[in-house]
């Protein structure tokens, strides 16, 4: 009896020491996927186990050719350092007779030409200047890790403190993001940010490092997220030397002092729309909202091209008025 009971007693122990280490594996090569520039060897097809949208992957023609359009349109290759002594890139594309300035940040594990192919023309027709700026650990810029906005929001105000050095305060300045690059000018919004500063325009942010997490873990993997938080926290912090909740876009949001407008496709598989009613409703500054029905992840211009354009004119068409007449 007393040997059967022992037995019983090792087998459960070793049965929940494998189960601490399967998870222990499998947050580590969920936070590998999420923050290194390296990811992990076998993520064939990751993206679209993340997203859960085989669609969403399947790069489209039309964006392509839009991506190859703007890579051979005659950026200026620029270089910067951030506040952590990274190098950062980015592609100065400025216009004759310029009416604003757009810095463009991209998504995760995505690229400044393939999130702004498509508006591109529409910026460049409407007297837009833009700096596409490479984000953090990926591409050309440095850094071995992605923050997911928490040090990239000071990336963009880098890049508009430069704006301002090469061509001075005198022209409006609009930050511009997609999906984890919509996050970072969100979270920028609370920061110490240039008078010159007008307007943010985000599509597809989502609301917290945990949150995008949690999403993506329960929804598309099926994996408790309970089981990998802590694990997940202490692997952040061991990337970026800071904690996952140090920032959050709803909290930025709720010291914001500029306009923002808000963008997201309701068939979004990667960052739910419901988080960006969520950002919406914890934004205290002058904000606009655009849903687009059908679109998905980042793909509302595509989808919703007329609608888009004519919001974003009336959207700085606002936010310029607002600054003549306070």
């Amino acid at each position: 009896m007393k040997d059967s009971l022992k037995k019983e007693l090792i087998i459960g122990a070793a049965g929940s020491a494998i189960c601490v280490l399967w998870h222990h594996l499998l947050t580590k090569k969920m936070m590998q996927l999420a923050m290194d520039r390296v990811a992990p060897q076998d993520r064939s097809n990751g993206k679209m186990r993340v997203s859960g949208s085989p669609e969403m992957i399947e790069t489209t023609e039309i964006v392509k050719k839009a991506a190859g359009q703007l890579e051979k349109s005659g950026c200026d290759v620029v270089e910067i350092t951030a506040h952590d002594g990274i190098s950062l890139i980015g592609h100065w594309c400025p216009c004759e007779e310029p009416k604003r300035t757009i810095v463009a940040m991209h998504g995760w594990r995505s690229s400044w030409s393939h999130d702004f192919g498509l508006i591109a023309d529409f910026w460049r027709n409407n007297h837009c200047s833009v700096l596409y700026a490479e984000q953090r650990g990926q591409n050309n810029s440095g850094g071995d890790h992605m923050s997911l906005g928490l040090l990239e929001r000071y990336d963009c105000l880098a890049w508009t403190n430069w704006i301002n050095e090469k061509t001075g305060k005198s022209i409006p300045i609009y930050l511009a993001g997609v999906s984890m690059g919509a996050t970072s000018v969100l979270m920028a919004s609370e920061l110490e940010l240039p008078d010159n500063v007008f307007g943010i325009a985000a599509d597809s942010a989502f609301t917290s490092l945990h949150a995008i997490w949690k999403h993506v873990s329960e929804s598309n993997l099926h994996i408790p997220y309970a089981l990998h938080k802590t694990g997940a926290d202490r692997m952040c912090k061991k990337r970026i030397q800071m904690d996952a909740d140090a920032a959050s876009t709803t909290e930025a949001l709720k010291h914001c002092q500029i306009p923002v407008l808000f963008v997201h496709g309701t068939d979004d598989h990667f960052v739910p729309v419901e988080m960006t009613y969520e950002n919406y409703k914890a934004c205290t500054s002058e904000k606009r909202l655009l849903i687009v029905p059908g679109a998905d992840h980042c793909m509302s211009y595509l989808v919703g091209k007329s609608t888009y354009e004519r919001i974003a004119k009336e959207f700085w068409e606002f936010c310029e008025q607002r600054k003549k007449n306070p």
